[in-house]
């Protein structure tokens, strides 16, 4: 049995391997159409690699996945996060979970892990072809067998035949890029961005660069949108768990939006405004002599508050006594429902995550198979699944490679 894994990426290199290991008859062949492999895995999480997530419970992982986490679910019964843990440590790349749950080599570098699998590579015999670039696949069954001829972009590249292909070419932000997978009868699910960051042009918040607020909430308006989590200020706008959080699970929304639409922050995640203005008063009440940019409400770094206590017109060094019932309702106001107009977008491209892709219903997905063509099986992120922050998406490829790489 000739077997043809297409993508050189997490998802790629993951079927190759458990193909042959479980199929060692088999020959593998792995074809990437760039001159090197595994390049998510080598800038992902910071240059650490985020490989999955310290999640408990299925219930948990499936919630994380805006797009494909209830198709998921059965998947996730035959190969986890925990699998995924025992499958890397097994091979003597031990990983730690921090305390937002992402997991990572214990030796904090990606080439970790690409070490690991480029060495399951080579023990396994399995070849990798780089600079190979499928332009066209045929395919065609014979005595019910089937049979795929793989057509190369390269000039004086003749066509290669294989009896099974597992198509793990990765996302498009081009719907183009599927344009191959259509014409064998595959329904695309238009391709939009997802995990980006919001621009916003505020001098005074774009000057607080590389502050962070531990637990804000945001939702946007006219939207039943919302996030909780850290915020991450930036030269351009916002960022962090909570902003990619809500751009994932509004991908197609914002999409529609053109990315211009107002988003309203609760910086204190607390949503009861009677309750948050009677524990404030308070507070003031207790350092009535105190200037307040120079007291500590709340968890704030001291420069975002002076921001806050500006954006509620509050001179920060006006004395705690002295700020009466109107100023502290400002201040209220501000803390609950600040207001910002979001313009645009950013994605760090070498990252970047689609929503969109090969659309689920085309598979049989106890077995990630192509109902239209018999032996052509689908794994990662060429599918229509992505997950939001935290190893999510890697655990999704994990899993998909592995249920593909059984081959029915």
């Amino acid at each position: 049995m000739k077997v043809a894994v297409i993508g050189g990426g997490a998802a790629g290199f993951f079927a190759a391997i458990n193909t042959k290991i479980h199929h060692p008859n088999a020959s593998v062949t792995l074809l990437e159409k760039s001159k090197k492999v595994l390049a998510k895995v080598k800038i992902s999480g910071g240059g650490r690699c985020n490989v999955t997530t310290a999640t408990e419970h299925i219930s948990n992982l499936c919630k994380a996945y805006p797009r494909g986490g209830k198709q998921l679910k059965p998947l996730f019964k035959r190969f986890n996060n925990k699998h995924t843990i025992d499958w890397f440590e097994s091979r003597g790349v031990p990983l730690k979970s921090e305390a937002d749950l992402r997991m990572f080599p214990i030796s904090n570098r990606s080439q970790s892990i690409i070490d690991c699998l480029l060495g399951e590579i080579n023990k396994l015999g399995i070849k990798v072809e780089l600079g190979r670039s499928v332009s066209k696949v045929t395919h065609k069954v014979k005595h019910g067998h089937s049979n795929y001829q793989l057509h190369f972009n390269q000039t004086n590249t003749p066509p290669v035949y294989f009896d099974k292909l597992i198509i793990a070419t990765g996302g498009s932000p081009k719907v183009q890029g599927f344009e191959w997978l259509k014409t064998l009868g595959h329904s695309i699910s238009l391709p939009v961005p997802s995990l980006f960051t919001f621009n916003i042009k505020n001098p005074a918040l774009n000057q607080l660069m590389g502050l962070s607020v531990k637990q804000a909430h945001i939702q946007i308006q006219g939207q039943k949108l919302k996030s909780e989590g850290p915020v991450l200020i930036t030269h351009w706008g916002l960022s962090g768990p909570a902003i990619l959080k809500l751009s994932a699970f509004g991908a197609r929304a914002l999409n529609e939006l053109d990315y211009k639409f107002n988003i309203q922050i609760n910086w204190i995640n607390e949503h009861n405004q009677e309750k948050s203005a009677a524990s404030l008063k308070v507070f003031l009440e207790n350092n009535y002599q105190k200037q307040i940019g120079k007291t500590r409400p709340f968890a704030f770094p001291s420069r975002f508050w002076d921001y806050l206590l500006k954006r509620s017109q509050i001179d920060p060094q006006k004395k705690c006594g002295d700020i009466g019932k109107k100023g502290l309702n400002k201040l209220i106001q501000v803390l609950s429902y600040d207001i910002y107009t979001v313009n645009g977008k950013s994605t760090f491209k070498e990252e970047f995550v689609t929503c969109g892709g090969v659309e689920l219903q085309n598979l049989d997905l106890t077995s990630m198979q192509s109902k239209h063509c018999q032996g052509m099986y689908f794994a990662g992120e060429v599918l229509d699944i992505d997950g939001i922050t935290g190893g999510f998406n890697f655990q999704a490829a994990w899993t998909t490679a592995f249920i593909a790489s059984q081959l029915k």
